[in-house]
């Protein structure tokens, strides 16, 4: 999975800011994970651009979830925060028809593509809620 850095932080920012009533400012959310504040809002501003979060200036300001938890999708913050497609592998991406390399028969795309497609539909179907629900277990 290329999963990285900014996914897990723009996961575990989601998860904090549905658990908020008000908004949250960068500084705060970056206080309570222990993550750096200058990543951390640039993460926050693609979920926001991405129309995950609404953000508001001011001195009450910060963000806040811009729809329901059960109605955010795992691939929506994943994509968001990467700014592309989760991928088994690069070349899974696109399809087969797709390889980086100009194959037109490559084993690595035909035996993961497959299973990129089943990751998709998995992530599509796991919502925010959903993994909330699960860490209060």
């Amino acid at each position: 999975m290329l999963f990285t850095k900014a996914s897990e932080y723009a996961l575990l920012s989601m998860i904090c800011i549905a658990g908020k009533e008000e908004s949250m400012d960068v500084d705060s959310i970056s206080s309570e994970l222990g993550i750096s504040r200058s990543f951390l809002a640039k993460i926050l501003q693609n979920l926001a651009r991405a129309g995950l979060l609404n953000s508001f200036k001011g001195a009450k300001g910060g963000f806040v979830l811009a729809r329901n938890a059960d109605k955010i999708t795992l691939s929506e913050i994943i994509k968001s925060a990467e700014r592309r497609k989760a991928t088994v592998f690069d070349c899974t991406a696109e399809g087969i028809d797709a390889c980086p390399n100009g194959r037109t028969l490559c084993r690595v795309n035909l035996m993961f593509g497959e299973l990129q497609e089943k990751v998709d539909e998995y992530m599509d179907t796991i919502t925010l809620a959903d993994i909330i629900g699960k860490e209060r277990k």
